[in-house]
């Protein structure tokens, strides 16, 4: 337990009662923080790091790009910067590029005032009409922008003044500005830059972030360098990292042990663990949800909601820990953790094998037999996820799984197409809100499993729009006994947001959904 707990980290404090009037969940309730480490007293100017991640991106420009620990939170942040950050911890906000995003209408309509003279690493200014291009190019679907459905909530933006950016919500949405900080419209590219064309901007993308891309060797290296425009000197502290790409987990974790990578982004628990008792620096971001492994409503086998109970009841959660991460993960039992102001002491599910069996005979007996196709994108984690998950269901009769394995970005179009059996696919969140609206509501984009519930619906408008703890716990509770009822997928760990260091690496700093701060690194010489 002393491993684990010094892996898990605590659990997010209630949100600071801010104009936004919204409560956030926590995360992880099983440790005590971050594994102390790395060096002490200030920043060292200077010297080079070696990053580690676990997929490079597909594009610079940030309308294609995820702003997570796992695919392109580093990158983006490096060349663009961030509007606002939150405290990983606590959830407080704070403003970087931007001085405040307020709304004094409970989410109707926000105002975002930026820090005048900010500059993009070309020269020209990054100003409320190069936000308000680069939001409006999230919002238009021809861009298959990751962040659609968060984009979506805007109705309208209008530029006040050079600083001054004015945002309508289609419908009240007060949790929005701490949605916007964990999606990549929290980085803003050069909208002259950005007409140059894609194959343009992917050779010399333009922010105004702590770093420049020197180049980028596609499957091998980005190479960056400091932007000596950036903002908020003297960082970055670093005068360049390289940044390379690894699926797997033990080549991660070996790479750090021998020296070759100085930083190494991580998401698999057992790797985390090893490094914590190691006396590497490790750091996990706390999140509510978890890793979600989404069944098809749509379509056979599971238009049948025997089918998806079956499934349900048929996977063994400890099993699965102990398959993929060394049992140092944690499964999800509940929507939120015990240290949510929003948990509920009611299971997601139950693993009943006999039930499962009874369930699969049933089908086969009417001659639906549950056979489907397990989507897994190309890391070693979710690799192994799938393995076990059919091995799990070899033991049962009268049910068939076949692998088929894709890259994120091939995944993230198929579950937006609804082409799919099942997909595993994350719903980590710290709060709610728009996040689990996003996932499970019937009008939205990012409703994998096409869930269409009214009931459901209705909790979640509530959810959204109600600014006291015990209205948002009573409508999540709804919400939880429907995914329950409903049984649209099956939740299996939380997400571990993380990353392992060097023990001569400060500075080391995550927000949102684990999305790493290249401008406080340093490293001690």
């Amino acid at each position: 337990m002393a491993r684990r707990a010094r892996l898990l980290t605590t659990a997010i404090a209630c949100c600071a009662a801010l104009t936004l009037g919204a409560a956030c969940g926590g995360g992880d309730d099983t440790g005590a923080g971050p594994t102390a480490g790395g060096p002490t007293g200030a920043p060292v100017q200077g010297g080079t790091a070696q990053v580690l991640q676990i997929r490079e991106p597909s594009s610079m420009d940030p309308v294609t790009m995820t702003n997570a620990w796992q695919i392109s939170g580093f990158v983006g942040n490096a060349l663009y910067g961030t509007l606002m950050v939150n405290d990983e911890k606590t959830d407080e906000l704070s403003y970087t590029m931007a001085e405040s995003f307020d709304t004094t209408d409970k989410g109707a309509t926000f105002t975002l005032k930026l820090r005048p003279g900010l500059l993009f690493s070309d020269g020209t200014p990054l100003d409320a009409e190069a936000v308000k291009v680069n939001w409006d190019r999230h919002r238009d679907p021809a861009n298959a922008s990751p962040y659609l459905s968060e984009a979506s909530l805007v109705a309208a933006t209008e530029v006040v003044d050079a600083t001054t950016l004015t945002v309508r919500m289609k419908a009240p949405t007060p949790s929005f500005p701490r949605a916007m900080l964990t999606t990549s419209m929290n980085w803003i590219a050069s909208p002259a830059a950005l007409a140059k064309g894609r194959e343009s901007f992917d050779r010399n993308p333009v922010g105004a972030g702590p770093y420049t891309l020197r180049s980028w060797t596609r499957q091998d290296r980005i190479e960056l360098t400091r932007n000596t425009r950036y903002h908020d000197a003297p960082r970055p502290y670093l005068d360049t990292i390289t940044v390379r790409t690894s699926n797997d987990a033990s080549q991660r974790y070996n790479t750090l042990v021998s020296g070759g990578a100085d930083v190494v982004i991580e998401t698999n628990a057992d790797s985390l663990d090893k490094a914590a008792d190691a006396g590497y620096t490790t750091d996990v971001t706390p999140l509510n949800g978890g890793l979600f492994l989404a069944m098809n409503m749509r379509r056979a086998p599971f238009d049948d909601l025997r089918a998806r109970q079956a499934i349900a009841a048929a996977i063994d959660m400890e099993t699965l820990n102990l398959a993929v991460y060394n049992g140092a993960g944690k499964t999800v039992d509940t929507l939120f953790s015990d240290s949510s102001p929003l948990y509920v002491d009611e299971p997601l599910r139950r693993t009943d094998k006999a039930t499962a069996q009874r369930l699969f005979d049933e089908l086969a007996a009417e001659g639906r037999p549950v056979e489907f196709t397990f989507t897994a994108y190309t890391t070693s984690e979710m690799k192994d996820t799938a393995e076990n998950i059919q091995a799990q269901l070899s033991a049962y009769k009268n049910v068939k799984v076949d692998i088929r394995v894709v890259d994120f970005p091939e995944a993230t179009k198929m579950g937006m197409a609804g082409d799919f059996d099942m997909l595993v696919w994350s719903s980590s969140f710290v709060d709610p809100d728009p996040r689990v609206w996003t996932a499970f509501r019937s009008d939205s984009r990012g409703n994998f499993p096409g869930v269409d519930d009214p009931q459901l619906d209705e909790a979640l408008a509530t959810g959204r729009t109600a600014t006291d703890t015990a209205t948002r716990k009573a409508a999540y509770e709804t919400f939880q006994q429907r995914l329950t009822a409903l049984v649209p997928g099956v939740f299996t760990v939380r997400a571990n947001p993380g990353l392992m260091a060097a023990k001569d690496v400060g500075g080391v700093t995550q927000y949102g959904l684990g999305s790493l701060l290249p401008d406080q690194l340093w490293i001690r010489k």
